[in-house]
């Protein structure tokens, strides 16, 4: 709901606040008087295109700014907050700031809660917020998806059940479709794959590998390439410690037991060699190990043999083949061959789960082919009266011979909203060709063609507030009335703002706004008033709107009469 308008160097308005209330607000004033600024004004704020030509003679600027109440948890305020805008926490609300700019060189600057937004998003924003209905290309339901929406949500609960089933169910055909096309599509490439995992698989599986054993035959080919080597180091260590080819100093293993045998023979006198002794021993022991282990190593030299270099190699090749091919070390080898066969299992697995999701694909168009047909029977029964409720408007807004057609024509292959394209109509006149809406119908036939699908549509899909322009263009008595009657009503739901030259539309007003021009007294530019009428001021206002005499006595007690009629009307 807009709590507040401010405007400033508009057109002939200087500077003008206006404050809006919940209902039905009415703008009245002379012809030439700056009534249509309001709708500039919010315009601009609406994201429209500006305009160099609508800043006041003289000014460097224009500039349009509204303050909102919006519910936090809307698509508007949830919008404005992704573009950075602040809002004002109120016990019942938010509080949201919309501005914008003009210069005099045409360029212009959008504001969003306080940040700097590009005018696109005052446009997303406001399209939630306000509804400007008077000329064509403001129509909110001039798009088709907008009014399949409207149909959709005057058809209530059941057809909005019916809606969210079929949904579900055509989102579940179309993934299921979508994985059976990946599969088959990719069915010629699985096989090759398994082809080469199989045939990887096999060649691992005839070498055998086993996990490090690289490692270890790495290790004994450097063994066996260097044998000499290593068995002459081993017998010469093996002579050092127990050969006796060490005549003046004995070899280790004797010079060893022979330092124990002299502390042994004191060991008795002293604590500590006698410990020394029994080290010695284990030393003694310890040697003798050593010495097999040198003599037993020598002879596993001499077992080997060069043949037993010519299978590590030949082995060491066949494993280097595996390593090149799937990975650097065996052990990575077999890890891949785990995958590999994993990998197989499941490509193998494959061709079931196409015939499951086949059968499973066929059972869910089934349904929503079904879904679809209840769907469009639901779509059409609420069009039928949404049709004939929007039709008896017309008849009373002295459009006796228009028709709202609702049409609902069959897509052909079922989409995520159904099965049908939905379009809203208008015959004009009996005989007359129908004309999808916004076309064929004069500014203010469009405008009340528009109340009275508002007024149907009210309590099932409002939005915050509506503004209607040329709304009582070429009507009068009791037309008027009916026009009046209905705004009110629409009013009971949301906020309802009319420009309007009629006063039998301004005594339904909840609120009233005058809006007056005046010419300054040195000749210079002309500027215009805007003003919260009291109710004394409303029975002047619209004994001017009746006779052009608000003085006169009679042209107010008129007035006075309207309002009480207005009142007792919108009462019923």
């Amino acid at each position: 709901m807009i709590e507040e308008i401010r405007i400033r160097d508009l057109g002939v308005i200087a500077d003008a606040t206006l404050s809006l209330g919940a209902g039905f607000t009415v703008v009245t004033g002379e012809t030439g008087a700056g009534k249509t600024m309001v709708l500039s004004a919010l315009g601009l704020l609406m994201g429209a295109r500006s305009d160099a030509g609508a800043v006041r003679l003289g000014a460097k600027g224009a500039s349009a700014e509204a303050v909102l109440r919006v519910d936090v948890e809307s698509v508007a305020a949830k919008r404005a907050l992704e573009a950075g805008a602040e809002l004002e926490e109120y016990d019942d609300g938010a509080g949201l700031i919309l501005a914008r700019t003009v210069n005099s060189d045409g360029r212009s600057r959008a504001y969003v809660g306080g940040r700097s937004a590009p005018a696109g998003v005052l446009a997303e924003v406001g399209e939630k917020l306000v509804v400007v209905h008077g000329q064509s290309d403001q129509l909110r339901l001039r798009g088709a998806a907008a009014q399949r929406e409207a149909l959709d949500k005057f058809g209530g609960p059941e057809l909005g059940q019916a809606l969210r089933n079929y949904q579900a169910t055509y989102r579940r055909w179309r993934d299921v479709t979508a994985t059976l096309e990946t599969l088959r599509s990719a069915e010629r490439d699985r096989l090759r794959e398994a082809e080469s995992l199989q045939a990887a698989l096999e060649e691992i599986d005839a070498v055998d590998p086993q996990p490090d054993e690289d490692e270890a035959l790495k290790a004994e080919a450097m063994k066996l390439g260097n044998v000499e080597e290593l068995r002459t180091a081993a017998a010469a260590a093996h002579q050092a410690l127990v050969s006796g080819e060490f005549p003046e100093t004995g070899d280790a293993t004797t010079l060893v037991d022979a330092a124990k045998r002299q502390l042994v023979a004191v060991g008795a006198h002293d604590a500590e060699l006698a410990a020394l002794s029994e080290r010695l021993a284990e030393v003694g022991y310890v040697l003798a190990d050593i010495s097999t282990e040198l003599a037993g190593y020598a002879s596993s030299l001499d077992s080997d043999g060069p043949g037993r270099l010519a299978e590590v190699e030949a082995r060491r090749a066949d494993l280097n083949v595996l390593i090149r091919k799937y990975a650097p070390t065996i052990r990575e080898v077999l890890d891949w061959a785990a995958t590999s066969r994993e990998r197989l299992d499941e490509i193998g697995g494959d061709s079931d789960r196409i015939e499951q999701l086949q059968q499973e694909a066929a059972e869910l168009e089934a349904q929503v082919l079904d879904q679809a047909g209840v769907l469009s029977a639901l779509r059409r029964a609420a069009a039928e009266v949404l049709a004939a409720r929007v039709s008896e408007e017309l008849s009373a807004l002295a459009m006796p011979d228009a028709e709202l057609i609702i049409g609902l024509t069959p897509t052909g292959t079922p989409g995520v909203l159904g099965a049908d394209d939905v379009g809203f109509s208008l015959r004009p006149h009996a005989g007359s060709a129908p004309r999808p809406l916004g076309k064929g119908a004069s500014g203010g036939e469009l405008s009340r063609v528009m109340l009275a699908i508002e007024v149907v549509l009210a309590a099932v899909d409002p939005v915050p507030t509506f503004v209607f322009d040329e709304v009582d263009a070429g009507v009068g008595g009791k037309a008027a009335v009916e026009i009046g009657r209905r705004l009110a009503m629409l009013a009971r739901h949301v906020q309802v703002v009319v420009v309007t030259h009629l006063p039998q539309v301004a005594a339904f007003a909840s609120h009233h706004i005058r809006v007056t021009k005046s010419k300054a007294a040195d000749g210079g530019f002309t500027a215009s008033d805007v003003e919260v009428l009291p109710e004394s001021e409303r029975v002047r206002e619209l004994a001017r709107m009746l006779a052009g005499q608000e003085e006169s006595a009679s042209a107010q007690a008129h007035a006075e009469e309207l309002l009480l009629d207005a009142a007792r009307t919108a009462a019923r």
